[in-house]
């Protein structure tokens, strides 16, 4: 039993790259302070190998990628294609994170369903299209439309994952409307659950028709209150699990970092040694 704590990209996060050497090895030096990363620029297009290649040979052989899956996966794009489509998009998308799961190193593919993307028939048979062209997989499920966890559907909705052998993704969010899901701490895969973190801006939360919402959604810290919730929330996840992931997506302010080293010092875990300069201080 394992809890794990990281964050959404290595690109952004100022705070962990202090020196120039730093900034040319990001993943790299990332790595140094977080055992998993969330890669989200295989949301907006299918990688090329050669990516997935250079990430796990810069990374130790403990490190993790919770890979997510491209837009026309989800729906996310609103693109219309046929079954022989789609079959070819997941071929492609599959061959390209070859080099990762030959690794070892493929925590999950993590699918985020559009806010739209409701409890109904089209929906569920989706999910069984997908579990169909990713058997064998490691695949997390993150839904964005609350009728997933309505009173009258929840228990069904966890069934559901639990038949497919889903990751059940936990979010963290603002309770803001329909496109908005309440934290449902339940396991529905032996092996993982993964949570993340989008604070809980819920003023921006929803805010699509500014020229900058995706900065001011999630710009939010948590404080340590907040934290330690998570911190029993994850070890009551950790007894139905052998893995619990812990992504931080709040970063439209640089928070992120911060209190994924926060979260990881509550749950105990060894932070990285402070660059040589810093130990000449006093």
């Amino acid at each position: 039993m394992t809890i794990q704590v990281g964050v959404t990209g290595w690109g952004d996060h100022d705070k962990l790259y202090t020196d120039p050497k730093e900034r040319q090895q990001k993943l790299k030096t990332y790595s140094t302070h977080f055992d998993v990363v969330e890669v989200d620029t295989s949301f907006y297009a299918i990688q090329p190998m050669s990516n997935y290649e250079k990430w796990t040979a810069e990374t130790p052989a403990h490190f993790s990628f919770v890979i997510k899956a491209h837009q026309d996966m989800t729906g996310q794009s609103r693109k219309k294609m046929t079954r022989a489509e789609a079959a070819s998009l997941f071929e492609a998308f599959l061959s390209s994170i070859q080099p990762v799961i030959e690794a070892d190193k493929l925590a999950a593919i993590l699918f985020q369903f559009p806010p739209w993307f409701k409890v109904e028939k089209a929906s569920i048979d989706r999910l069984r299209y997908i579990r169909a062209l990713t058997k064998g997989l490691p695949v997390a499920i993150e839904f964005r439309h609350q009728s997933w966890y309505t009173e009258a559907y929840r228990k069904q909705t966890l069934n559901l994952l639990q038949e497919l052998e889903f990751i059940h993704t936990v979010c963290d969010e603002p309770q803001a409307g329909s496109g908005s899901v309440p934290a449902v701490p339940v396991a529905t895969n032996e092996e993982m659950t993964l949570v993340r973190f989008h604070g809980r801006n819920v003023h921006g939360w929803n805010q699509h028709g500014r020229e900058d919402w995706r900065k001011v959604r999630f710009l939010y810290r948590y404080n340590e209150e907040e934290l330690k919730e998570w911190q029993a929330s994850a070890a009551r996840l950790e007894q139905s699990c052998k893995r619990v992931l812990l992504l931080f997506n709040n970063n439209s302010g640089g928070d992120a970092s911060d209190n994924a080293k926060e979260m990881m010092q509550l749950l105990g875990h060894k932070l990285p040694d402070p660059p040589p300069e810093q130990l000449h201080l006093f």
